[in-house]
């Protein structure tokens, strides 16, 4: 059955994982993003430049080519009347025609050159927003995720802690059954076990001073071994009660706990326990009450062991649909953010509670006692007539 039991932490662990890895993409998502946008931002201050570079090399292009049609006219007249010009206006003719010719070629190249880069920067830009526009969307759809994980499910991490403890009160109920079991091995082998064995001895010794003595002297014995049997039968009632208090069933709730709690008074010399009921006492359904016992059983005790209480105070109030329990006392108290999820008894309580579909508020701080508020609600659960 082991395997079947849920890792909690495992849970824990990859669902963490699985946030934390998104949100790193999420943010690797945008910086590619924000490093897109700046490209795109680069890139058209570029193409401006580029344009304008094309513009101008436009200009120069048509100055050139307009200058050049000129040059060719001069060499052409040069050429056709070579005897009306010297030597060196004829070299001049041609060097300027050549030198016009080279510059238009270079700017011709420098144009085509530049109009392929815009044309590039053109296609670029357009697959660069296209990556920013798919890398925003990507953002969004990631963070929309995150924060449905974190946000919407904000209460996996309590199930799961739930689920953690359910798993824990589940082991420790073992644990307890079998702590249970040593100790009322321990109660009746201590307690009416030894009390039972000292009857049969005495038994034997009242038989040897009634042989030897006389009926005088084992009357008197007799009454030692009736005290010892009437101890013996009270530790045998107390070890019952305490499994499950057969007054419940015949007596109800509220004289039950008269009688639990006087005994605890009888138990513990230096302990006050004051009690009080207030409204119309209602019969519950039997596993009812045993549920709302528990609670002040559990509550009580707490006070006692923890709280090392001198006085305690328990009231019991009736509504006409609530049932409002109140266990007060003057103990030690505690931090509630230290032991909330610690305490097996506050665990066991708050898992009856829940059965009871009740609330349960406690109210401590260390010195100042604690007080534990039970709201039951009971339109379901009593017995009709």
């Amino acid at each position: 059955m082991r395997e079947n039991i849920v890792d909690i932490q495992t849970l824990e662990t990859i669902f963490s994982s699985m946030v934390r890895a998104m949100d790193n993409s999420k943010n690797d998502i945008f910086i590619i993003s924000e490093q897109s946008r700046q490209s795109f931002v680069d890139m058209k201050k570029e193409l401006a430049t580029v344009k304008s570079d094309i513009s101008q090399a436009i200009t120069e292009g048509d100055y050139l080519e307009n200058m050049t049609g000129h040059s060719r006219k001069r060499l052409a007249d040069v050429s056709k009347n070579f005897m009306n010009y010297s030597e060196e206006q004829v070299r001049e003719a041609y060097e300027v025609a050549n030198d016009l010719h080279v510059r238009l070629s270079i700017n011709r190249m420098e144009e085509k050159q530049l109009r392929a880069r815009r044309d590039d920067l053109d296609r670029r830009l357009v697959a660069l927003l296209d990556t920013i526009e798919r890398a925003d969307q990507l953002v969004n759809q990631v963070a929309t995720v995150i924060n449905y994980l974190t946000s919407d499910l904000k209460n996996v991490g309590e199930a799961l802690e739930n689920a953690r403890h359910k798993q824990d009160f589940s082991i420790r109920i073992i644990q307890a059954q079998e702590e249970e079991r040593k100790r009322l091995s321990r109660d009746i082998h201590d307690g009416p076990a030894q009390m039972l064995a000292n009857v049969m001895i005495r038994t034997g010794l009242i038989e040897k001073i009634f042989v030897e003595k006389g009926p005088q002297p084992a009357l008197g014995e007799l009454a030692d071994l009736k005290v010892m049997v009437r101890n013996a039968l009270y530790e045998v009632r107390r070890i019952i009660y305490d499994l499950r208090p057969m007054a419940l069933d015949d007596l109800g709730l509220i004289p039950t706990l008269r009688k639990y709690l006087s005994t605890i008074e009888e138990y513990e010399k230096n302990v006050e326990i004051h009690f009080q009921n207030s409204g119309q006492e209602q019969r519950f359904q039997t596993n009812f009450e045993v549920s709302v016992f528990r609670l002040v059983q559990e509550s009580v005790s707490n006070a006692l062991k923890h709280g090392k209480s001198k006085d305690i105070w328990v009231k019991t109030e009736w509504l006409r649909d609530i049932m409002n329990i109140i266990i007060k006392d003057n103990g030690q108290g505690f931090n509630q953010n230290e032991v909330k999820d610690k305490s097996f008894g506050l665990i066991g309580m708050r898992e009856r509670i829940d059965l009871l579909k009740g609330d349960m508020t406690i109210t401590s701080t260390p010195g100042n006692g604690t007080m534990i508020h039970f709201r039951i609600p009971l339109r379901n659960e009593i017995i009709d007539g």
